[in-house]
């Protein structure tokens, strides 16, 4: 029995279709192994059943090296992927995959100048980038004049990814 081309594109296109609706990769730590592909020199500090560690006592849960960068103005005002406007004098920042909400310790290892922020925005989508400062943050560590800077992150809560309301 032959199958026509017509039936050949139906069954292309619920394929395509059903690909398209798999859920975004969320980044999850086991066994001391990155499974998200972006983040190398993870560390696991232990899990709590669900797949992503807790905070206890203050202890840093991932730790992370790479290039930050940050975003300002032409953003501002604008709504964030997590729903909320964004202000590019708080201390927020956006990261590809960390849920939002996430709190990370960000430290420049050039002046060792440390920030808090909270993940509320997707990228960077700079190649070669682990995550945008908000201005806010980029200020604290002295990132503006160079643009961009190795920095050090340590996740110290991980977020629960609710849209903001």
């Amino acid at each position: 029995m032959a199958i026509s081309s017509t039936e050949c594109k139906a069954v292309l296109c619920m394929l395509t279709v059903l690909c398209g609706c798999a859920s975004a990769p969320r980044f999850v730590e086991k066994e001391g192994k990155s499974t998200s592909g972006d983040h190398s020199k993870a560390k696991n500090s232990g899990e709590n059943g669900t797949g992503r560690t807790r905070p206890s006592s203050g202890k840093v849960l991932l730790t992370l090296e790479g290039v930050a960068s940050y975003y300002a103005q032409d953003f501002n005002g604008k709504q964030a992927a997590d729903g909320e406007v964004f202000d590019m004098n708080d201390l927020t920042a956006a990261h590809r995959t960390f849920p939002f909400g996430t709190k990370i310790r960000v430290t420049n290892i050039a002046n060792n100048l440390r920030v808090m922020v909270r993940v509320i925005d997707r990228g960077p989508y700079v190649e070669g980038r682990i995550i945008d400062l908000s201005l806010g943050a980029a200020k604290r560590i002295e990132l503006i004049k160079s643009g961009t800077t190795r920095v050090r992150l340590e996740v110290i809560e991980w977020g629960n990814g609710t849209l903001y309301h």
